[in-house]
């Protein structure tokens, strides 16, 4: 049985990948993740911030830009709060390199173009197969458009994929007018693939202390649904490779990303939960799965159920959202 499965033009040994989590910081740890059978890691982000706040570094005090106010600057971390400095993740990157066998995929979260966006350079050299792009940004200005955002978003993956040879996949959030177009214009600019979706960590309030304050929830399988239905209509419009990123928990999960178009489904929460084998429970159900079924090689999955069957995929949306809204009863 064959369970390989192409990814931004990385052959990799199975669609189980780690997605991006401290689960990098440790190599021993990653060394487990390998023998469980994970196919590829993904290295947790460098943010834009950092970078640009190891570049503004004076000893340990850290500079803004004129330009910055110091409220606005006092809501991210202090510079010693990141896991890894700029400096720390390309030399982790390299010993992972070093310990592993399997790809390693850096990451980089940005929001706009700007030098940052050169760090890709570093990464190649350090080692990294690919680089993730986690283009996280939450628009709350009135006065900037969905158009102007999502054109900046692919000047930045431009200018990333044009400072790299190794393949660029770009994290998109789902908080898209049109994502299918948009993917199309991140291929365009030459992204090789896309990871859906970015999960947005939703702030809660302290009624004690009258603070907004972060919070920190592990996916479940219910967030699948949203991946499984962009999955399935973007899949036959796009020649570029795609991840489902949250909601990962069950073999079924990974057979469903599959059957919508996924190429490889990436795994964070669950082996948070349980540990490292439970990447070894997922592809032994996987591979039995398959077998009941009478299928030979993953690809035959791949896509069996996205939309391309349906001629008008808009109305077939449209009627299953009109369906769904009936059927309940009172």
């Amino acid at each position: 049985m064959n369970l390989a499965t192409p990814y931004l033009g990385l052959q990799l040994a199975n669609p189980i990948v780690v997605g991006a989590s401290p689960f990098c910081d440790n190599a021993a740890v990653a060394r487990q993740l390998q023998d469980a059978g994970a196919s590829a890691l993904v290295m947790h982000s460098l943010f834009e911030e950092q970078i640009e706040a190891e570049q503004h570094a004076l000893a340990r005090h850290v500079e803004f830009s004129a330009e910055s106010s110091a409220e606005a600057t006092s809501y991210f971390p202090d510079y010693a709060e990141y896991q890894l400095s700029p400096d720390n993740y390309a030399r982790q990157l390299g010993r992972l390199k070093a310990d592993l066998t399997i790809p390693v995929i850096a990451s980089l979260n940005g929001s706009r173009p700007g030098g940052w966006t050169e760090h890709a350079r570093r990464l190649e050299s350090a080692g990294a197969d690919a680089l993730e792009l986690n283009l996280y940004q939450l628009a709350t200005d009135r006065l900037l458009g969905g158009q102007e955002i999502e054109e900046r978003m692919r000047e930045t993956v431009a200018a990333v994929v044009r400072s790299v040879r190794i393949p660029v996949a770009v994290k998109l959030s789902p908080f898209h007018a049109a994502p299918a177009n948009f993917v199309a214009r991140l291929e365009g600019a030459g992204a090789a693939g896309v990871v859906l979706f970015n999960r947005f960590y939703q702030p809660d309030f302290n009624l004690e202390e009258l603070e907004v304050q972060p919070t920190l929830k592990l996916s479940d399988s219910s967030e699948l649904l949203l991946r499984l239905r962009w999955l399935a209509i973007i899949s036959p419009q796009t020649r570029g490779s795609l991840a489902a990123s949250g909601g990962i928990h069950a073999v079924e999960d990974v057979i469903k990303a599959l059957l919508a178009g996924a190429h490889c489904t990436q795994v964070v929460s669950v082996v948070l939960r349980h540990g490292p084998r439970v990447i070894s429970s997922l592809l032994g159900g996987l591979r039995r799965w398959m077998e009941e079924r009478g299928y030979e090689d993953v690809g035959q999955l791949r896509g069996a159920l996205n939309l391309s069957r349906c001629p008008d995929p808009a109305a077939h949306e449209r009627a299953n959202y009109i369906r769904i809204l009936q059927s309940w009863r009172v």
